[in-house]
């Protein structure tokens, strides 16, 4: 088995797919990528057993084979190398020879039949999301999802496809981000929970592609196809909970602030907030914000006056900066709506400006109580 392959074109897809493997893994055969040669095609394959992803890659060979080739090593070679073709050879004596311009190097391979095998899907659903809808959806709400492993149906983004829209939801019951569509739609009703895992992979990849991608999907498995990429992962099982239900409908506080001006003031009086709290205190009054923070052990206090366009009644609500600052980075808007009914109901900050046609984006943010 022998193939020719650009160096730089091997390693940008090398290292894609090595964003799969994960630093231990209980069967040595994973910390391998599987090489699966068929003619001018090429399979590059990576796999941590929940998630599996492979990249066709087009090459010069007339040969057939497989075999599964150390990840970290080839990495760290195929890094080194200036942009020139490479020559891979499978020997007798089990290793596998690269030749480059300058000299040659031998790997171990293993058996390629050792390689766990993607799942494949009987009879899935399928829907097909444009790359840059699918990468906006995935970075505006996976920050949102939980980290507890006692309660893995919120550790990962609900998918909610219908023939109204597709709906992406995470939450860690603290804040909570709901991004939808109605400018695309799916043929039938479902809804399934990605793993973070393999959503971080996707978005990273989405962000620079322009083409279409096939989500395939039953009760168990979800598989991405686009460009040369196939992905496929495990769901997480469970219902997810009923996130309409902590969404407050009445909200008669309506706060318009420029997103931009309202960060960078609550970022700097939440350096002089308790460090284990991160509380902040907004008391509006009137067209006036004050944002304040206090840690008393230390004696640290800052306050700030914003200017604000505010319509409802005076109030005072508590809210965890860290929660306040990544939903405001994660917007893009100039200007923001913060909707409020009582200090110990949620706030909904949505944007006002800067969305497409058909787009929405709610986030949801649980205040903190006050010790007056």
């Amino acid at each position: 088995m022998k193939f020719i392959v650009s160096s730089s074109y091997l390693l940008k897809q090398l290292q894609v797919l090595g964003s799969v493997i994960n630093s231990s893994n209980t069967l040595p055969i994973l910390d391998n990528f599987l090489f699966e040669l068929n003619g001018t095609e090429l399979k590059v394959s990576a796999s941590d057993l929940e998630t599996t992803m492979s990249a066709t890659l087009e090459i010069d060979s007339e040969s057939k084979g497989s075999v599964a080739v150390p990840a970290k090593l080839l990495l760290e070679t195929l890094k080194t190398f200036p942009e020139q073709p490479l020559t891979f050879t499978v020997e007798d004596n089990n290793t596998i020879e690269i030749s480059s311009n300058s000299g040659k190097y031998a790997l171990a391979y293993a058996s390629g039949d050792e390689f766990p095998k993607a799942v494949t899907l009987e009879d899935p659903s399928v829907t097909v999301v444009p790359a840059e809808v699918l990468a906006t959806a995935v970075s505006k709400t996976i920050f949102a999802a939980g980290n507890d492993d006692l309660r893995p149906v919120m550790s990962g983004v609900f998918f909610q496809f219908s023939p109204q829209g597709l709906t992406f939801v995470a939450t860690d019951a603290h804040k909570l981000v709901k991004y939808a569509r109605t400018d695309v739609t799916a043929s039938q009703v479902a809804d399934f929970i990605m793993p973070k895992k393999p959503l971080t992979i996707l978005k990273g990849i989405l962000a620079t592609s322009d083409a279409e991608v096939k989500i395939e999907y039953n009760d168990s498995n979800a598989t991405f196809s686009f460009d040369n990429y196939i992905l496929t992962c495990r769901l997480i099982d469970g219902k997810y909970p009923n996130y309409e239900a902590v969404i407050p409908k009445e909200n008669p506080n309506k706060l318009l602030i420029s997103r931009t001006q309202f960060q960078s003031s609550v970022r700097r009086v939440a350096i002089f907030s308790n460090k284990t709290t991160h509380q902040i205190r907004l008391k509006i009054a009137g067209t006036e914000l004050n944002i304040s923070a206090e840690d008393i052990d230390y004696s640290n206090k800052a306050e700030e006056r914003l200017t604000c366009d505010y319509q409802g009644d005076d109030m005072q609500i508590g809210f965890n900066s860290r929660f306040l600052t990544e939903m405001l980075t994660n917007l893009q808007s100039d200007e923001i709506m913060l909707e409020m009914s009582l200090p110990n109901r949620a706030g909904i900050l949505t944007p006002v400006d800067g969305l497409d046609e058909g787009e929405t984006v709610t986030m949801l943010v649980m205040p903190v109580m006050l010790n007056n």
